[in-house]
Order: structure tokens, then C-alpha cells, then sequence
């Protein structure tokens, strides 16, 4: 969808379309035409509209030459040119006889380098008509959000201007889609269509649209902030690392103690309170290029004294609290389990000795299962003996904090400043 007039990003080029505007020397929608053919995918439609000969003209119908880096372009392209405005998805339904498998959907002006083929199977396996790409940001309270259950389907769409829940998991959605054609046999009400808020947004609480949730790099550069910041991490290398094809590291987290207070068992989402460093430590490594990974024992859900959507409501105050402040985690895991017998109301298929209850390492080698992570090159920072021997365990590094040492000490120690 490369049809938008860039208003945002005028102050920075204006006679372009705001897909062509050259990061390191190379249009973004050129960027994401590599990414893509990389890892196999080769046929393309462009649609196009406010200053679109540019991008014709640029890239033909693929089998040239690029101006910018003198080698084939090496895929099919065909367009669609916008005559009328028609919305950023009116143009999918003059298209619908062309699209007659699943598809990607995806922002043209949109600097990323994920793995796509992961992304598919994970829509192939899920069989939603949509599954979008999902990521935690920085900015949450100012961005959609997406509201998922415990399978990752979108049970809510949340708009900017929607009420939304006074804490919330953070989850927006990045602007690459995995589409069923299936969507297009409803017949909008006119040619101008929204992608969101007709096609997409409906589909909520219809266990027809799932959330791939992934780390890897998508930004919008659309304003000349974020213009400036993906120029520069593409320069670093941080774009490219953060596909999950390449190994990641991470540093590992412990909850209580570490970013919240502690306060013994915590049983109520009142007695949670980040930590004063807390976010501005995991902001740090955010914008480092580690994972950001809690992983915390919860025994409270086997004793009976925390159900799992009180659990889920505590994680959400934490992630809003961070977000709030210019920080996210990249993942969750909890252990439920305790092997002890004997508290009343306790959940008896939970209370065994499990893999997963630290100091043992199961949270940590299924999270690095989960996102390709180098146990090696990663860290475990905590407050307690478990913590340290469950990160010795898995082969990370590891910090113990103290009264001497903080998470930001910590956090310094790891990035070395």
C-alpha cells in the first residue's frame, strides 16, 4: 500500500511519495522489496496514487536494474494506480480477482526486517482469515491497541480515540498483515475504504483474526523523528539483527524484588509498584537491541490466592506503568506451580515439582525456544539465589542486586557504560 501523501514527513522531502524516501541511499519501499524477495517472495502489487510515477518509474515491473545499488531487482511487480482517492484498502476490492490466496498486506512506508516465513506459519496454524503483526512500544498510550486471549486471538480493537482499560497488555499493531481474500466478499459502502476500522476492526471478538506477537524490528518512519531513528538503526546493524532468524540475546528479568517492589507474596494488584529505576533500566536495554524477558514463579496461582486473569491484570498494570514511562517487555513467563500440599483453596493439578520453577530453568530455555535466543550472550538479573542458579542452569550471565547493587547498576554493567 504505497498511495499515502506523507503529510507527516513533508518538512523532510515533499516532491517524493514518502515510500521513496532514501535510507542510507535506498528508497524504504526498496528495503522491504529485499527483505521480502530474501526469503522467497517474489510477486508483488503495488498500489499507488499521490506521486506514484515515481515508484513506477523507479522500479518497473521488477525485472530491471536498481539506480541505488546497481544489482536486478530480481521480482514481478504490477500496480494499481489510484485515480480517485479510495482509502488505504478501497483499492484490495478493484483488486479481488487477482488476490485469490492468502496474501501479505503491508505499509510501504514501513522500515523492518522480520522473518515472514514464521509469520505465515503462524497464520497457517492458527487458520484466522487475518493474522496481524504485533509488537510492544514505547508509546502505548498514545497507539491502538490490540486485545488478545490466552491463543492469541483479537478480542478487542482499540482504537486512539477508544476507551480503553485503565491497564492493558501492550500490543499494537505494526501495519504487516497475513490476509485471506475471504475478507473481501463483504461489499463496502462505498469505494473509499478504511483497513482498519471497516476490514479489520469488525473482525474483533470473531476468533477470526489472531495477534503474531514478535520482537523484530517494524517502525513507522512516517514523521522526521522516527525518520531520523531508523536511519540511524540501520546504519548500527540493529535492524537487521533483531530478526529472529539471528541468534538474539536477551536479558532475563525477575519480577518481584526487580522491577516491583517487593512484598512478599503478592496477592493483590493494589501492592504493585515498579521499582524507582525500573523503567528507566528496561528503557535502556530496549533501546540497546537485548530482549526484555520477565520470568517469574507465581506460586500464588497454585496456593489459590491468585487466579490466572488476576495474574494477567497485574502483568497489564506493569506493562502500562512502564509504557507510560518509554518502556516494554518483550515477554512474560510464569511458573504457576508450587510443589508444596496443605493451603486452603490450593489448585491440586498445580502443585507439583515442575521444570519451569526457578532455580530450575525451564522459563528461560522456552523463551530462548521461542525467540532464537543465545543463553550465552544473555543475562539474568535478580534479587534472589534461585534467580542466579536458574541463569547458571541455562548458561546466561548473571547479576545479583543487593542493597549495594541496583537494576540500573546492573543494566550499566550489561551495556557497559
Amino acid at each position: 500500500m504505497a498511495g499515502g501523501k506523507g503529510t507527516r514527513i513533508s518538512s523532510v522531502v515533499s516532491d517524493i511519495p514518502k515510500p521513496m524516501l532514501p535510507i542510507q541511499g535506498k528508497p524504504v519501499l526498496e528495503h522491504e522489496v529485499d527483505c521480502l524477495r530474501e526469503q522467497g517472495f517474489t510477486d508483488f502489487i503495488f498500489t499507488v496514487g499521490h506521486l506514484g510515477q515515481c515508484i513506477i518509474d523507479y522500479f518497473g515491473d521488477g525485472s530491471g536494474i536498481s539506480p541505488a545499488t546497481g544489482k536486478p531487482f530480481g521480482v514481478y511487480i504490477d500496480y494499481y494506480i489510484e485515480t480517485e482517492p479510495l482509502g488505504n484498502a478501497g483499492a484490495l476490492f478493484k483488486l479481488k480477482e487477482k488476490l485469490t490466496e492468502d496474501f501479505l498486506l503491508i505499509n510501504a512506508d514501513v522500515v523492518f526486517d522480520i522473518d515472514f516465513n514464521r509469520f505465515i506459519e503462524f497464520h497457517r496454524q492458527h487458520g484466522g482469515l487475518v493474522t496481524l503483526f504485533s509488537h510492544p512500544n514505547d508509546h502505548p498510550y498514545d497507539s491502538g491497541l490490540l486485545i488478545t486471549d490466552e491463543n492469541g486471538a483479537v478480542t478487542k480493537w482499540l482504537s486512539k480515540e477508544d476507551k480503553r482499560p485503565r491497564y492493558y497488555h501492550n500490543c499494537t499493531n505494526a501495519g504487516l498483515h497475513v490476509v485471506s481474500p475471504e475478507i473481501l466478499n463483504t461489499i463496502p459502502e462505498s469505494s473509499k475504504v478504511d483497513l482498519d476500522r471497516q476490514l479489520l476492526k469488525p473482525l474483533a471478538g470473531t476468533g477470526k483474526m489472531f495477534c503474531y506477537n514478535s520482537p523484530e524490528y517494524v517502525k513507522d518512519m512516517g514523521t522526521p523523528d522516527r525518520y531520523k531513528i531508523v536511519c540511524d538503526d540501520l546504519l548500527s546493524g540493529k535492524i537487521h539483527a533483531k530478526n529472529l532468524k539471528n541468534p538474539q540475546r536477551a536479558v532475563f528479568l525477575d519480577r518481584d524484588g526487580t522491577i516491583n517492589c517487593y512484598v512478599g507474596f503478592l496477592r493483590h494488584i493494589d501492592e504493585f509498584e515498579l521499582m524507582s529505576d525500573a523503567a528507566a533500566a528496561i528503557h535502556h536495554i530496549n533501546q540497546s537491541g537485548y530482549l526484555v524477558i520477565v520470568v517469574t514463579n507465581q506460586p500464588v496461582i497454585a496456593r489459590g490466592e491468585v487466579t490466572l486473569s488476576e495474574l494477567h491484570e497485574i502483568h497489564c498494570k506493569m506493562e502500562t506503568l512502564l509504557g507510560e514511562k518509554g518502556a516494554y517487555v518483550d515477554a512474560i513467563y510464569f511458573c504457576p506451580h508450587h510443589p508444596d500440599r496443605g493451603f486452603p483453596g490450593e489448585v491440586s493439578e498445580l502443585k507439583i515439582r515442575c521444570d519451569c520453577r526457578k532455580p530450575q530453568p525451564g522459563m528461560l530455555l522456552a523463551a530462548a525456544k521461542d525467540f532464537n535466543i543465545d543463553l550465552s550472550n544473555s543475562w539474568i538479573i535478580g534479587d534472589s539465589d534461585n534467580d542466579i542458579k536458574a541463569g547458571i542452569a541455562a548458561g546466561c550471565q548473571t547479576i545479583q542486586l543487593n542493597e549495594k547493587i541496583t537494576l540500573a547498576d546492573a543494566v550499566n554493567k550489561i551495556l557497559g557504560v
